[in-house]
Protein backbone atom coordinates (compact mmCIF):
# COMPACT_ATOMS: atom_id res chain seq x y z
CA UNK A 1 0.00 0.00 0.00
CA UNK A 2 1.34 3.39 -0.91
CA UNK A 3 1.98 5.91 1.84
CA UNK A 4 0.87 9.54 1.69
CA UNK A 5 4.36 10.91 2.05
CA UNK A 6 4.86 13.46 -0.72
CA UNK A 7 8.36 14.32 0.49
CA UNK A 8 9.67 10.76 -0.05
CA UNK A 9 9.63 9.52 -3.61
CA UNK A 10 10.59 5.98 -4.56
CA UNK A 11 13.83 7.31 -5.92
CA UNK A 12 14.57 9.07 -2.65
CA UNK A 13 14.02 5.86 -0.74
CA UNK A 14 16.23 3.75 -2.98
CA UNK A 15 19.09 6.20 -3.53
CA UNK A 16 21.42 7.16 -0.67
CA UNK A 17 21.91 10.83 0.06
CA UNK A 18 25.33 12.03 -1.26
CA UNK A 19 26.12 13.53 2.15
CA UNK A 20 25.31 10.19 3.66
CA UNK A 21 27.72 8.42 1.34
CA UNK A 22 30.50 10.86 2.27
CA UNK A 23 29.90 10.14 5.94
CA UNK A 24 30.08 6.41 5.41
CA UNK A 25 33.12 6.68 3.19
CA UNK A 26 34.96 8.14 6.16
CA UNK A 27 33.77 5.40 8.47
CA UNK A 28 35.59 2.07 8.92
CA UNK A 29 32.34 0.13 8.52
CA UNK A 30 30.69 -0.07 5.09
CA UNK A 31 26.93 0.46 5.26
CA UNK A 32 24.42 -0.57 2.63
CA UNK A 33 21.89 1.96 3.88
CA UNK A 34 19.10 2.30 3.00
CA UNK A 35 18.87 -0.35 0.28
CA UNK A 36 19.72 -3.45 2.31
CA UNK A 37 16.65 -5.69 2.74
CA UNK A 38 16.59 -8.72 5.01
CA UNK A 39 15.08 -12.02 3.98
CA UNK A 40 11.71 -12.96 5.40
CA UNK A 41 13.29 -15.75 7.41
CA UNK A 42 15.17 -13.16 9.43
CA UNK A 43 12.40 -10.65 9.94
CA UNK A 44 9.80 -13.16 11.13
CA UNK A 45 9.64 -14.80 14.53
CA UNK A 46 10.44 -18.51 14.67
CA UNK A 47 7.95 -21.07 15.89
CA UNK A 48 10.37 -22.83 18.24
CA UNK A 49 9.40 -23.55 21.85
CA UNK A 50 10.05 -20.65 24.24
CA UNK A 51 12.92 -22.41 26.01
CA UNK A 52 14.74 -23.13 22.74
CA UNK A 53 14.03 -19.59 21.55
CA UNK A 54 15.65 -18.16 24.69
CA UNK A 55 18.75 -20.33 24.23
CA UNK A 56 19.01 -19.31 20.58
CA UNK A 57 18.57 -15.64 21.40
CA UNK A 58 21.32 -15.75 24.02
CA UNK A 59 23.68 -17.21 21.43
CA UNK A 60 22.64 -14.94 18.54
CA UNK A 61 22.76 -11.74 20.62
CA UNK A 62 25.63 -12.49 22.99
CA UNK A 63 28.02 -9.94 21.49
CA UNK A 64 25.33 -7.26 21.22
CA UNK A 65 24.07 -7.78 24.76
CA UNK A 66 27.59 -7.74 26.19
CA UNK A 67 28.30 -4.52 24.32
CA UNK A 68 25.13 -2.86 25.57
CA UNK A 69 25.80 -3.92 29.16
CA UNK A 70 28.96 -1.81 29.15
CA UNK A 71 26.96 1.33 28.39
CA UNK A 72 25.39 3.50 31.07
CA UNK A 73 21.90 2.17 31.74
CA UNK A 74 19.68 4.63 33.62
CA UNK A 75 16.93 2.02 33.90
CA UNK A 76 19.25 0.08 36.18
CA UNK A 77 20.98 2.85 38.15
CA UNK A 78 18.26 5.50 38.19
CA UNK A 79 17.94 8.83 36.40
CA UNK A 80 19.99 11.79 37.71
CA UNK A 81 18.21 14.83 39.11
CA UNK A 82 17.30 17.32 36.39
CA UNK A 83 18.27 14.92 33.60
CA UNK A 84 15.00 15.36 31.73
CA UNK A 85 14.80 19.15 31.98
CA UNK A 86 15.76 21.76 29.43
CA UNK A 87 18.73 22.94 31.49
CA UNK A 88 22.49 22.51 31.61
CA UNK A 89 21.89 19.38 33.71
CA UNK A 90 19.59 17.87 31.08
CA UNK A 91 20.41 15.05 28.70
CA UNK A 92 22.48 16.20 25.72
CA UNK A 93 20.39 15.93 22.54
CA UNK A 94 23.38 17.19 20.59
CA UNK A 95 25.11 13.92 21.34
CA UNK A 96 22.14 11.99 19.96
CA UNK A 97 22.07 14.13 16.81
CA UNK A 98 25.79 13.57 16.26
CA UNK A 99 25.30 9.81 16.54
CA UNK A 100 22.39 9.82 14.11
CA UNK A 101 24.35 12.07 11.76
CA UNK A 102 27.13 9.49 11.55
CA UNK A 103 24.48 6.83 10.86
CA UNK A 104 23.04 8.85 7.97
CA UNK A 105 20.16 10.57 9.79
CA UNK A 106 17.86 7.55 9.44
CA UNK A 107 15.12 9.23 11.51
CA UNK A 108 14.49 11.62 8.62
CA UNK A 109 13.41 8.84 6.28
CA UNK A 110 9.90 8.16 7.60
CA UNK A 111 6.91 9.80 9.24
CA UNK A 112 6.53 9.52 13.02
CA UNK A 113 3.86 9.38 15.69
CA UNK A 114 5.71 10.50 18.83
CA UNK A 115 4.22 9.54 22.20
CA UNK A 116 5.07 10.96 25.63
CA UNK A 117 3.31 10.72 28.98
CA UNK A 118 3.70 9.46 32.51
CA UNK A 119 1.47 6.43 31.97
CA UNK A 120 -0.29 4.86 29.00
CA UNK A 121 2.48 5.27 26.44
CA UNK A 122 2.98 1.55 25.82
CA UNK A 123 -0.70 0.73 25.49
CA UNK A 124 -1.38 3.73 23.24
CA UNK A 125 1.63 2.84 21.08
CA UNK A 126 0.35 -0.72 20.70
CA UNK A 127 -3.16 0.43 19.79
CA UNK A 128 -1.89 2.88 17.15
CA UNK A 129 0.60 0.42 15.66
CA UNK A 130 -2.02 -2.30 15.31
CA UNK A 131 -4.51 0.08 13.68
CA UNK A 132 -1.93 1.09 11.08
CA UNK A 133 -0.79 -2.49 10.47
CA UNK A 134 -4.39 -3.60 10.02
CA UNK A 135 -4.72 -1.01 7.23
CA UNK A 136 -1.71 -2.61 5.55
CA UNK A 137 1.05 -0.14 6.40
CA UNK A 138 4.57 -1.23 7.25
CA UNK A 139 5.03 0.07 10.78
CA UNK A 140 8.04 0.54 12.99
CA UNK A 141 7.33 0.61 16.72
CA UNK A 142 9.84 1.51 19.43
CA UNK A 143 8.90 1.21 23.10
CA UNK A 144 10.52 0.63 26.49
CA UNK A 145 11.14 -1.10 28.80
CA UNK A 146 10.88 -4.74 27.79
CA UNK A 147 9.67 -7.73 29.80
CA UNK A 148 11.53 -10.83 28.62
CA UNK A 149 13.77 -9.76 25.75
CA UNK A 150 15.29 -6.51 24.51
CA UNK A 151 13.91 -7.48 21.10
CA UNK A 152 10.44 -6.54 22.37
CA UNK A 153 11.44 -2.86 22.20
CA UNK A 154 11.52 -2.90 18.40
CA UNK A 155 8.97 -4.27 15.96
CA UNK A 156 9.04 -3.61 12.25
CA UNK A 157 6.86 -4.45 9.27
CA UNK A 158 3.27 -5.67 9.05
CA UNK A 159 3.42 -8.50 11.60
CA UNK A 160 4.07 -6.64 14.84
CA UNK A 161 6.49 -9.32 16.00
CA UNK A 162 9.64 -8.32 17.92
CA UNK A 163 12.69 -7.84 15.76
CA UNK A 164 14.47 -11.14 15.23
CA UNK A 165 17.70 -11.81 17.10
CA UNK A 166 19.60 -12.37 13.86
CA UNK A 167 18.42 -9.11 12.30
CA UNK A 168 19.25 -7.14 15.45
CA UNK A 169 22.70 -8.69 15.61
CA UNK A 170 23.37 -7.90 11.94
CA UNK A 171 22.22 -4.32 12.48
CA UNK A 172 24.57 -3.99 15.44
CA UNK A 173 27.51 -5.41 13.49
CA UNK A 174 27.03 -2.86 10.72
CA UNK A 175 26.81 0.04 13.17
CA UNK A 176 29.49 -1.14 15.61
CA UNK A 177 32.38 0.69 13.99
CA UNK A 178 30.59 4.03 14.18
CA UNK A 179 29.38 3.30 17.71
CA UNK A 180 32.94 2.56 18.80
CA UNK A 181 34.15 5.86 17.34
CA UNK A 182 31.34 7.91 18.88
CA UNK A 183 31.73 6.33 22.32
CA UNK A 184 35.36 7.47 22.35
CA UNK A 185 34.56 10.88 20.87
CA UNK A 186 31.76 11.48 23.39
CA UNK A 187 33.95 10.46 26.35
CA UNK A 188 31.93 7.27 26.90
CA UNK A 189 28.78 9.30 27.59
CA UNK A 190 26.59 7.45 25.06
CA UNK A 191 23.93 5.61 27.02
CA UNK A 192 22.17 2.29 26.54
CA UNK A 193 18.92 4.06 25.62
CA UNK A 194 20.58 6.41 23.12
CA UNK A 195 22.27 3.57 21.26
CA UNK A 196 19.14 1.42 21.23
CA UNK A 197 17.06 4.36 19.99
CA UNK A 198 19.53 5.06 17.19
CA UNK A 199 19.55 1.40 16.15
CA UNK A 200 15.76 1.34 16.02
CA UNK A 201 15.70 4.41 13.76
CA UNK A 202 18.35 2.81 11.56
CA UNK A 203 16.33 -0.38 11.23
CA UNK A 204 13.13 1.49 10.38
CA UNK A 205 14.93 3.34 7.60
CA UNK A 206 16.50 0.14 6.23
CA UNK A 207 13.16 -1.64 6.24
CA UNK A 208 11.51 1.40 4.60
CA UNK A 209 8.60 1.60 7.04
CA UNK A 210 5.68 3.80 6.07
CA UNK A 211 5.44 5.24 9.56
CA UNK A 212 7.06 4.73 12.98
CA UNK A 213 5.36 4.89 16.38
CA UNK A 214 8.00 6.14 18.82
CA UNK A 215 7.58 6.11 22.60
CA UNK A 216 9.62 8.65 24.57
CA UNK A 217 11.68 7.18 27.37
CA UNK A 218 11.79 10.02 29.91
CA UNK A 219 9.92 13.29 29.72
CA UNK A 220 10.02 14.58 26.18
CA UNK A 221 12.03 17.75 25.64
CA UNK A 222 15.41 16.15 26.41
CA UNK A 223 14.53 12.55 25.65
CA UNK A 224 16.76 10.80 23.11
CA UNK A 225 13.74 10.21 20.87
CA UNK A 226 13.06 13.96 20.58
CA UNK A 227 15.27 14.41 17.54
CA UNK A 228 12.23 14.16 15.27
CA UNK A 229 11.54 17.48 13.53
CA UNK A 230 8.28 18.94 12.26
CA UNK A 231 9.04 17.65 8.75
CA UNK A 232 8.94 14.05 10.03
CA UNK A 233 6.31 14.34 12.76
CA UNK A 234 2.80 13.31 11.74
CA UNK A 235 1.17 13.63 15.17
CA UNK A 236 2.39 14.04 18.74
CA UNK A 237 0.55 12.33 21.60
CA UNK A 238 0.72 13.20 25.32
CA UNK A 239 -1.14 10.52 27.27
CA UNK A 240 -0.95 11.67 30.89
CA UNK A 241 0.94 13.83 33.39
CA UNK A 242 1.92 12.33 36.77
CA UNK A 243 4.64 12.66 39.38
CA UNK A 244 6.84 9.74 38.30
CA UNK A 245 10.52 10.75 37.85
CA UNK A 246 9.70 13.98 39.66
CA UNK A 247 13.29 14.94 40.50
CA UNK A 248 14.57 14.12 37.02
CA UNK A 249 11.87 16.26 35.41
CA UNK A 250 12.16 19.41 37.50
CA UNK A 251 10.38 18.68 40.78
CA UNK A 252 6.76 19.64 40.01
CA UNK A 253 3.81 18.64 37.86
CA UNK A 254 4.25 21.90 35.98
CA UNK A 255 7.85 21.09 35.08
CA UNK A 256 6.82 17.58 34.05
CA UNK A 257 4.13 19.04 31.78
CA UNK A 258 6.73 21.35 30.23
CA UNK A 259 9.05 18.40 29.63
CA UNK A 260 6.34 16.26 28.03
CA UNK A 261 5.13 19.13 25.84
CA UNK A 262 8.63 19.32 24.39
CA UNK A 263 7.59 16.77 21.75
CA UNK A 264 5.12 19.25 20.21
CA UNK A 265 6.49 20.52 16.90
CA UNK A 266 5.62 23.50 14.72
CA UNK A 267 2.40 23.04 12.77
CA UNK A 268 1.97 19.39 13.80
CA UNK A 269 -1.21 18.29 15.60
CA UNK A 270 -1.02 17.02 19.17
CA UNK A 271 -3.44 14.55 20.78
CA UNK A 272 -3.75 15.00 24.54
CA UNK A 273 -5.13 12.28 26.81
CA UNK A 274 -5.78 13.07 30.43
CA UNK A 275 -7.99 14.15 32.00
CA UNK A 276 -5.51 16.78 33.21
CA UNK A 277 -5.78 19.33 35.97
CA UNK A 278 -6.73 22.66 34.38
CA UNK A 279 -3.38 24.38 35.04
CA UNK A 280 -1.50 21.38 33.61
CA UNK A 281 -3.61 21.29 30.45
CA UNK A 282 -3.07 25.02 30.07
CA UNK A 283 0.71 24.46 29.96
CA UNK A 284 0.33 21.96 27.13
CA UNK A 285 -2.14 24.11 25.23
CA UNK A 286 0.11 27.16 25.61
CA UNK A 287 3.04 25.27 24.11
CA UNK A 288 0.82 24.06 21.26
CA UNK A 289 -0.34 27.65 20.66
CA UNK A 290 3.25 28.86 20.46
CA UNK A 291 4.00 26.09 17.94
CA UNK A 292 0.77 26.75 15.99
CA UNK A 293 -0.21 23.12 16.60
CA UNK A 294 -3.80 21.92 16.61
CA UNK A 295 -4.86 20.35 19.92
CA UNK A 296 -7.08 17.25 19.80
CA UNK A 297 -8.33 16.50 23.31
CA UNK A 298 -9.66 13.07 24.22
CA UNK A 299 -11.78 14.80 26.88
CA UNK A 300 -13.62 16.90 24.28
CA UNK A 301 -17.43 16.96 24.66
CA UNK A 302 -17.64 15.49 21.18
CA UNK A 303 -16.23 12.20 22.45
CA UNK A 304 -18.55 9.65 24.02
CA UNK A 305 -17.20 6.42 25.48
CA UNK A 306 -18.73 3.64 27.54
CA UNK A 307 -17.38 0.43 29.05
CA UNK A 308 -20.39 -1.88 29.30
CA UNK A 309 -19.37 -5.30 30.55
CA UNK A 310 -16.53 -7.75 31.11
CA UNK A 311 -16.65 -11.09 29.28
CA UNK A 312 -14.40 -14.14 29.38
CA UNK A 313 -13.31 -15.10 25.88
CA UNK A 314 -13.05 -18.64 24.57
CA UNK A 315 -9.26 -18.38 24.92
CA UNK A 316 -9.64 -17.63 28.69
CA UNK A 317 -8.67 -14.03 28.05
CA UNK A 318 -11.26 -11.50 29.28
CA UNK A 319 -12.29 -8.44 27.33
CA UNK A 320 -14.36 -5.36 28.04
CA UNK A 321 -17.09 -4.40 25.59
CA UNK A 322 -17.03 -0.68 24.80
CA UNK A 323 -18.80 1.92 22.68
CA UNK A 324 -16.79 4.77 21.14
CA UNK A 325 -18.13 7.81 19.32
CA UNK A 326 -15.93 10.71 18.18
CA UNK A 327 -17.23 13.79 16.39
CA UNK A 328 -15.17 16.91 17.06
CA UNK A 329 -15.10 20.36 15.50
CA UNK A 330 -11.32 20.29 14.96
CA UNK A 331 -11.30 16.88 13.25
CA UNK A 332 -12.66 16.47 9.75
CA UNK A 333 -13.10 12.75 10.36
CA UNK A 334 -15.59 11.15 12.74
CA UNK A 335 -16.24 7.61 13.86
CA UNK A 336 -18.81 5.50 15.69
CA UNK A 337 -17.81 2.07 16.97
CA UNK A 338 -20.24 -0.13 18.91
CA UNK A 339 -19.36 -3.21 20.97
CA UNK A 340 -15.59 -2.97 20.56
CA UNK A 341 -13.88 -5.84 22.40
CA UNK A 342 -10.85 -4.42 24.23
CA UNK A 343 -8.52 -7.00 25.75
CA UNK A 344 -6.72 -4.26 27.69
CA UNK A 345 -8.99 -3.81 30.67
CA UNK A 346 -10.13 -0.83 32.69
CA UNK A 347 -11.39 2.69 32.08
CA UNK A 348 -7.79 3.90 31.77
CA UNK A 349 -7.23 1.51 28.86
CA UNK A 350 -10.41 2.70 27.19
CA UNK A 351 -8.96 6.21 27.53
CA UNK A 352 -5.73 5.02 25.88
CA UNK A 353 -7.81 3.48 23.08
CA UNK A 354 -9.55 6.84 22.58
CA UNK A 355 -6.13 8.51 22.29
CA UNK A 356 -5.19 5.97 19.63
CA UNK A 357 -8.42 6.49 17.68
CA UNK A 358 -7.99 10.29 17.80
CA UNK A 359 -4.44 9.80 16.47
CA UNK A 360 -5.76 7.62 13.64
CA UNK A 361 -8.37 10.26 12.76
CA UNK A 362 -5.67 12.94 12.83
CA UNK A 363 -3.62 10.89 10.36
CA UNK A 364 -6.72 10.35 8.23
CA UNK A 365 -7.23 14.11 8.06
CA UNK A 366 -3.65 14.37 6.75
CA UNK A 367 -4.35 11.98 3.88
CA UNK A 368 -3.56 8.58 5.37
CA UNK A 369 -6.04 5.89 4.34
CA UNK A 370 -7.36 4.39 7.59
CA UNK A 371 -10.78 2.75 7.55
CA UNK A 372 -13.18 2.45 10.48
CA UNK A 373 -12.82 -1.32 10.16
CA UNK A 374 -9.04 -1.12 10.56
CA UNK A 375 -9.48 1.03 13.65
CA UNK A 376 -11.89 -1.47 15.20
CA UNK A 377 -9.83 -4.56 14.37
CA UNK A 378 -6.58 -2.85 15.43
CA UNK A 379 -8.06 -2.04 18.82
CA UNK A 380 -9.45 -5.54 19.27
CA UNK A 381 -6.19 -7.25 18.29
CA UNK A 382 -4.13 -5.34 20.84
CA UNK A 383 -2.86 -7.34 23.78
CA UNK A 384 0.08 -6.55 26.03
CA UNK A 385 1.81 -8.86 28.45
CA UNK A 386 1.97 -7.50 31.97
CA UNK A 387 -0.89 -5.02 31.59
CA UNK A 388 -4.08 -6.23 33.31
CA UNK A 389 -3.14 -9.74 32.20
CA UNK A 390 -4.96 -12.72 33.67
CA UNK A 391 -2.95 -15.91 33.48
CA UNK A 392 -4.72 -18.79 31.78
CA UNK A 393 -5.43 -21.95 33.77
CA UNK A 394 -2.80 -23.73 31.72
CA UNK A 395 -0.20 -21.15 32.77
CA UNK A 396 -1.31 -21.42 36.40
CA UNK A 397 -0.97 -25.21 36.25
CA UNK A 398 2.55 -24.82 34.86
CA UNK A 399 3.65 -23.14 38.07
CA UNK A 400 2.07 -25.88 40.16
CA UNK A 401 -1.13 -24.15 41.29
CA UNK A 402 -4.85 -24.65 40.77
CA UNK A 403 -8.17 -23.22 41.94
CA UNK A 404 -6.80 -19.69 42.01
CA UNK A 405 -6.87 -16.72 39.64
CA UNK A 406 -3.73 -14.69 39.01
CA UNK A 407 -3.69 -11.15 37.63
CA UNK A 408 -0.38 -9.56 36.71
CA UNK A 409 0.03 -5.84 36.12
CA UNK A 410 3.17 -3.72 36.03
CA UNK A 411 1.49 -0.79 37.78
CA UNK A 412 3.96 1.22 39.87
CA UNK A 413 2.46 4.71 40.23
CA UNK A 414 -0.53 6.10 42.08
CA UNK A 415 -2.45 6.58 38.82
CA UNK A 416 -1.70 3.09 37.50
CA UNK A 417 -2.62 1.58 40.87
CA UNK A 418 -5.97 3.35 40.60
CA UNK A 419 -6.48 1.81 37.16
CA UNK A 420 -5.58 -1.62 38.54
CA UNK A 421 -8.16 -1.20 41.32
CA UNK A 422 -10.81 -0.55 38.65
CA UNK A 423 -9.90 -3.80 36.93
CA UNK A 424 -10.04 -5.75 40.21
CA UNK A 425 -13.48 -4.36 41.01
CA UNK A 426 -14.64 -5.17 37.48
CA UNK A 427 -13.24 -8.70 37.28
CA UNK A 428 -13.26 -9.87 40.91
CA UNK A 429 -15.91 -7.98 42.89
CA UNK A 430 -16.29 -10.81 45.42
CA UNK A 431 -14.01 -13.44 46.90
CA UNK A 432 -10.65 -13.46 48.59
CA UNK A 433 -7.87 -11.17 47.42
CA UNK A 434 -4.09 -11.10 47.87
CA UNK A 435 -1.41 -8.71 46.65
CA UNK A 436 2.16 -9.75 45.90
CA UNK A 437 4.17 -6.52 45.60
CA UNK A 438 7.75 -5.55 44.79
CA UNK A 439 8.85 -2.08 43.72
CA UNK A 440 11.79 0.06 42.68
CA UNK A 441 13.25 2.39 45.29
CA UNK A 442 12.41 5.60 43.42
CA UNK A 443 8.62 5.11 43.34
CA UNK A 444 5.95 6.63 45.59
CA UNK A 445 5.36 3.54 47.72
CA UNK A 446 2.93 5.23 50.10
CA UNK A 447 0.50 6.51 47.44
CA UNK A 448 0.69 3.18 45.61
CA UNK A 449 -0.22 1.23 48.75
CA UNK A 450 -3.07 3.62 49.58
CA UNK A 451 -4.62 3.17 46.14
CA UNK A 452 -4.45 -0.64 46.25
CA UNK A 453 -5.95 -0.82 49.71
CA UNK A 454 -8.88 1.18 48.39
CA UNK A 455 -9.84 -1.93 46.40
CA UNK A 456 -11.38 -3.21 49.60
CA UNK A 457 -9.67 -5.04 52.39
CA UNK A 458 -7.44 -7.77 50.94
CA UNK A 459 -6.97 -10.90 53.00
CA UNK A 460 -3.23 -10.86 52.40
CA UNK A 461 -0.41 -8.57 51.28
CA UNK A 462 2.99 -10.16 50.64
CA UNK A 463 5.94 -7.80 50.11
CA UNK A 464 8.88 -9.20 48.22
CA UNK A 465 11.94 -8.04 46.22
CA UNK A 466 12.96 -7.94 42.58
CA UNK A 467 16.02 -6.79 40.69
CA UNK A 468 15.38 -3.70 38.56
CA UNK A 469 16.75 -4.00 35.00
CA UNK A 470 18.93 -6.86 36.22
CA UNK A 471 20.59 -4.89 39.04
CA UNK A 472 20.08 -4.24 42.74
CA UNK A 473 20.85 -0.52 42.89
CA UNK A 474 17.16 0.46 42.55
CA UNK A 475 15.73 -2.53 44.41
CA UNK A 476 13.82 -1.73 47.60
CA UNK A 477 13.86 -4.29 50.42
CA UNK A 478 10.73 -6.21 51.39
CA UNK A 479 11.05 -4.99 54.98
CA UNK A 480 11.06 -1.33 53.87
CA UNK A 481 7.97 -1.95 51.75
CA UNK A 482 6.22 -3.64 54.65
CA UNK A 483 6.85 -0.60 56.85
CA UNK A 484 5.07 1.48 54.21
CA UNK A 485 2.07 -0.85 54.13
CA UNK A 486 1.91 -0.94 57.92
CA UNK A 487 1.81 2.87 58.03
CA UNK A 488 -0.77 3.05 55.25
CA UNK A 489 -3.00 0.47 56.94
CA UNK A 490 -2.86 2.42 60.20
CA UNK A 491 -3.60 5.69 58.40
CA UNK A 492 -6.67 4.10 56.81
CA UNK A 493 -7.84 2.61 60.11
CA UNK A 494 -7.57 -0.97 58.82
CA UNK A 495 -7.16 -3.95 61.14
CA UNK A 496 -4.17 -6.07 60.22
CA UNK A 497 -1.72 -8.52 61.67
CA UNK A 498 1.98 -8.74 60.82
CA UNK A 499 2.80 -12.42 60.34
CA UNK A 500 6.48 -11.78 59.62
CA UNK A 501 8.55 -13.61 57.03
CA UNK A 502 6.88 -16.49 55.22
CA UNK A 503 8.89 -19.38 53.87
CA UNK A 504 8.60 -23.16 53.69
CA UNK A 505 8.86 -23.54 57.46
CA UNK A 506 6.67 -20.63 58.53
CA UNK A 507 3.89 -20.39 55.97
CA UNK A 508 1.49 -22.28 58.27
CA UNK A 509 1.77 -19.87 61.19
CA UNK A 510 -1.18 -17.77 59.96
CA UNK A 511 -3.16 -16.67 63.02
CA UNK A 512 -6.74 -17.79 63.46
CA UNK A 513 -8.35 -14.40 62.86
CA UNK A 514 -10.03 -12.41 60.11
CA UNK A 515 -7.65 -9.46 60.02
CA UNK A 516 -5.67 -8.58 56.90
CA UNK A 517 -2.30 -10.36 56.94
CA UNK A 518 0.91 -8.49 56.12
CA UNK A 519 3.99 -10.57 55.36
CA UNK A 520 7.36 -10.45 53.70
CA UNK A 521 8.85 -13.11 51.45
CA UNK A 522 12.52 -12.92 50.61
CA UNK A 523 12.62 -16.00 48.42
CA UNK A 524 14.53 -15.48 45.19
CA UNK A 525 11.85 -17.51 43.42
CA UNK A 526 8.73 -15.64 42.31
CA UNK A 527 6.99 -19.02 42.05
CA UNK A 528 7.72 -19.78 45.71
CA UNK A 529 6.34 -16.38 46.70
CA UNK A 530 3.10 -17.00 44.81
CA UNK A 531 2.76 -20.48 46.29
CA UNK A 532 3.11 -19.09 49.81
CA UNK A 533 0.52 -16.44 49.02
CA UNK A 534 -1.82 -19.07 47.57
CA UNK A 535 -1.50 -21.27 50.66
CA UNK A 536 -2.31 -18.40 52.98
CA UNK A 537 -5.16 -17.18 50.79
CA UNK A 538 -6.76 -20.64 50.69
CA UNK A 539 -6.62 -20.77 54.49
CA UNK A 540 -9.22 -17.98 54.45
CA UNK A 541 -11.60 -19.49 51.92
CA UNK A 542 -11.65 -22.79 50.05
CA UNK A 543 -15.13 -22.39 48.62
CA UNK A 544 -14.32 -20.02 45.76
CA UNK A 545 -11.07 -19.35 43.88
CA UNK A 546 -9.27 -16.31 45.22
CA UNK A 547 -7.36 -13.72 43.23
CA UNK A 548 -3.63 -13.10 43.58
CA UNK A 549 -2.52 -9.79 42.06
CA UNK A 550 1.19 -9.55 41.18
CA UNK A 551 2.11 -5.88 40.82
CA UNK A 552 4.39 -2.96 41.72
CA UNK A 553 6.95 -3.37 38.95
CA UNK A 554 7.16 -4.59 35.37
CA UNK A 555 10.35 -6.33 36.45
CA UNK A 556 8.39 -8.45 38.97
CA UNK A 557 5.85 -9.28 36.27
CA UNK A 558 8.68 -10.16 33.88
CA UNK A 559 10.22 -12.55 36.42
CA UNK A 560 6.91 -14.42 36.68
CA UNK A 561 6.44 -14.62 32.90
CA UNK A 562 10.00 -15.88 32.52
CA UNK A 563 9.38 -18.55 35.16
CA UNK A 564 6.24 -19.68 33.35
CA UNK A 565 8.16 -20.01 30.09
CA UNK A 566 10.76 -22.22 31.74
Amino acid sequence: MSSPLPRLSIAALSTPNPKMLRRFAAAPVRFRYPTMMMSSSKTCESRRPASLEAVSEAADLREFLDYMERLKNYEMVGVPQGAGTDTDEGFDLGRMRRLLGRLGDPHKQFKVVHIAGTKGKGSTSAFISNILREEGYSVGCYTSPHLLSVRERISVGKSGNPVSAILLQELFQEAKGILDQLIIKENEALSHFEVFTALSFLLFAKERVDIAVIEAGLGGARDATNVVCSTELATAVITSIGEEHLAALGGSLQSIALAKSGIIKSGCPVVIGGPFESHIEEIIRHKASLMKSKVISTCDPGIQKTSKCLTMGKDEIPYQTCDIQIQMHNLQSSITLSNVKLHLLGIHQLQNAISAVCTALSLRDQGWVISDKSIRVGLEKTRLNGRSQFLTQREILRIGLSDVNILIDGAHTEASAKGLVEVIKMAHPHGTLAFLVAMASDKDHLSFAKQLLSAGRPELVVLTEVKIAGGKSRMVSASVLKDVWVKTSKDLGMDFVDIGIIDDDKSEKEPNCKKMMLATCKSTSIIDSIKHADQLLKSRSKDHPGLIVVTGSLHLVASLLAAIQK
